[in-house]
């Protein structure tokens, strides 16, 4: 059947398990993240579509079904699955997507590597999310790609089926011209972009970017600019932008440039945080506290997140400050992000060695420091630990959004704790109550840190209750692909 919606995303929208000799199709467990977000879609439509990669050894023969079709609470789907080989996996995503494009777009120039890539390979994949969804997709449909790995899709889907409506959403910071033009691919994949009816961003300083990426690259006609509104702006951040630009014009064709933060399901995460199991439990943590206060932080082992600067900021904090030895402690969550590339795994071992070396230099038989956890834990268990840490400590050195710390505020519907976060995450410019800190500076991170700590009641429900406002008027209802609506019918004559 012909779906209305195609979303095309690298990762298949299910976790695929095996279960006494028989392949099963799990629910995601946590109801925030890209891939449950996405399939929320689904029920705005008769019939949708999610095209995805698959690992085969042939390609030709892949010895599973190419397209299963899916009926669960998300609406009636179609997973229209990619065979590729490992080879063709680890060149399209672990080497051109992480070695070259992940670095440039965080900014991170000196890690940037781009003589492994093999660009065919990265085309030709490309080339098969397109044809795949052109296959799946009725006509006027709406075809929705998802991030860097994918850029080159809405060029080569337009070529192919002129009458489709696409939109691309990043989920990454997009860098200024000055950094993303060190790609040697630079025209091709901008020029793919220029293909969308809407290219959307999580705030208008990426955006920003984007259109002046654009205008280094091609002759285009960009629309006025509008002042950026009061939700996006928190003034003094470093990414704060005041203007914004809504449409480019190449060759013809409009493009729309569209802000989209993306948010949480905040009435599921408060309902979860309400429950008499949380509520048992929350207890049972400050039990095993003690008097210590509990300062949480949770993020992916990646060199973008900032995970050693944070830790060896706690270590400079316990030194300076003895008082605070036995009466803190720091869960610190880092898990693992791909255990295939070298870089992070360089990342894992240096934030064990931090963590083991702050141990072993305060802690007692009674007391530890740190508790280092390198494991995704179960949605509700976070839950339970986001409604009993005081502080919630997310200091990122370049995010595209962070959900995180939008969980922690959602989860806290007592009204306490602090939101300690690092202006380089997307999410600061909506959230300005929180304390706003540069993980570059080591006296702005343990400034932060112990202000947090210290903060008292009054100001913290003060701020608690702005940030709760915040996280609940851009929850996951109102994000979309940009200004085109799902199910709204044939795109607009370019």
């Amino acid at each position: 059947m012909a779906s209305d919606l195609v979303i095309v995303y690298h990762r298949q929208p299910y976790e695929e398990v095996e279960e006494n000799g028989k392949i099963v199709f799990r629910e995601n467990k946590s109801p925030n993240g890209i891939v449950p977000t996405l399939k929320g879609f689904f029920g705005s439509v008769n019939h949708g579509a999610w095209v995805a990669w698959k690992l085969a050894e042939d390609p030709e023969n892949p010895g599973f079904e190419q397209r299963v079709e899916i009926d669960d609470a998300h609406g009636r789907y179609t997973v229209s699955r990619l065979p590729l080989t490992e080879h063709q996996v680890r060149e399209f995503y672990h080497v051109s997507s992480k070695e070259a494009f992940w670095p440039i777009l965080h900014s991170f120039k000196e890690r940037y590597n781009y003589d492994p890539v093999d660009w065919e390979n990265f085309q030709e994949v490309n080339r098969r999310f397109a044809q795949a969804a052109a296959e799946e997709a009725a006509e006027g449909a709406l075809v929705w790609v998802h991030d860097y790995n994918l850029w080159l899709v809405p060029g080569y889907l337009r070529a192919i089926r002129p009458d489709l409506r696409i939109a691309f959403t990043h989920h990454t910071p997009f860098p200024s011209a000055d950094m993303f033009n060190v790609l040697p691919w630079r025209k091709q994949i901008v020029e793919s972009l220029l293909a969308c009816d809407d290219v959307g961003f999580h705030i208008p300083r990426y955006a920003a970017n984007f259109v002046s990426v654009v205008r280094s690259l091609f002759d285009v006609e960009v629309s006025p600019p509008i002042r950026v509104p009061d939700k996006w702006f928190t003034e003094g951040t470093a990414l704060t932008e005041r203007v914004m630009r809504e449409t480019i014009t190449h060759e013809g064709h409009e493009t729309g440039v569209s802000i989209c933060p993306l948010g949480v399901a905040t009435e599921f995460i408060e309902t979860r945080a309400r429950r008499p199991e949380t509520e048992a439990r929350v207890k049972e943590i400050w039990q095993d506290l003690g008097p210590a206060k509990l300062i949480l932080s949770v993020g992916r082992t990646d060199y973008t997140k900032g995970g050693a600067q944070q830790l060896q900021s706690f270590e400079r904090v316990l030194e300076a400050n003895p008082d605070l030895r036995g009466r803190v402690r720091l869960m610190h969550v880092s898990v693992s992000a791909n255990r295939n590339m070298s870089s992070y795994e360089d990342i894992q071992t240096e934030i064990e060695q931090i963590a083991g070396r702050i141990n072993g230099r305060f802690g007692t038989l009674e007391w530890q420091p740190v508790a280092l956890i390198s494991r995704a834990i179960p949605f509700d268990e976070l839950v339970s630990y986001y409604r009993a840490a005081d502080v919630a400590w997310i200091t990122p050195l370049a995010d595209g959004m962070n959900l995180v710390c939008k969980e922690f505020v959602a989860s806290r519907v007592d009204g306490e704790g602090v939101l300690v976060l690092s202006e380089f995450a997307g999410a600061a410019v909506e959230l300005s109550d929180a304390l706003i800190v540069n993980p570059f500076s080591n006296r702005a991170m343990d400034r932060g840190i112990l202000q947090a700590l210290e903060m008292d009641g009054m100001e913290r429900r003060h701020r608690m209750e702005r940030l709760r406002k915040a996280v609940a008027e851009n929850d996951l209802s109102h994000w979309g692909p940009g200004r085109l609506q799902v199910g709204a019918g044939p795109k607009r004559a370019a």
